[in-house]
């Protein structure tokens, strides 16, 4: 004759928590209303945290651009021509990209930015001017590994130009691949 279990046990558990196990399968699970909120909370908990850690990876990656940026083309290139810094930033291929007239292109690569800047720093006390470069960030966008970075760019506080600029993610971390820019026409007095 086949012995039958009641509900309430559950073999292999130690009483005190099949006695646990139990109260939640016949109060809670049985209870539909109850069991929507708890699978209606958790997936809402799922889903904040989801979100926060999403939003913490990249913001930690924006921290990584402006570093590069920061590092490679403000201090490296416009405040101290340091090729090697610049080197560390930017990627070998990279090129400077303007508008020349009629419906021309121009670019100018970063071997050759790097040693006017040289050339710029035995003439000022910065790579390109006596006057100190900072940037604003206007924005960041990065999708996977590419991102592009729009900067306000300032000599000695006053704005010049809004760059734009590409980088992509290489093993060794992020580098600046591109520049574009617009020249803020100057304020007549």
């Amino acid at each position: 004759m086949m012995e039958t279990k009641k509900p309430e046990q559950v073999d292999n558990i130690p009483s005190y928590w099949g006695n646990i196990v139990n109260f939640y399968s016949r109060n809670i699970f049985n209870n539909s209303k109850t069991m929507k909120k708890i699978i209606l909370l958790s997936l809402m908990s799922l889903l904040c945290t989801t979100s926060l850690l999403a939003q913490t990876v990249v913001e930690s990656e924006k921290n990584r651009i402006k570093q590069v940026i920061q590092n490679a083309y403000i201090d490296g290139l416009c405040n101290n021509a340091d090729e090697i810094a610049v080197n560390k930033g930017f990627h070998p291929g990279f090129n400077l990209i303007g508008i020349g007239e009629g419906n021309t292109m121009w670019e100018y690569p970063i071997y050759n930015w790097i040693e006017n800047a040289k050339k710029g720093k035995a003439k000022y006390k910065y790579a390109f001017q006596n006057e100190f470069t900072s940037v604003k960030y206007l924005f960041i966008d990065i999708s996977g590994n590419v991102a592009i970075t729009k900067l306000e760019f300032y000599e000695g506080g006053i704005a010049k130009y809004i760059d734009y600029l590409s980088l992509m993610k290489f093993e060794a971390g992020w580098k600046i691949v591109s520049k574009m820019f617009y020249a803020i026409p100057k304020k007549e007095n």
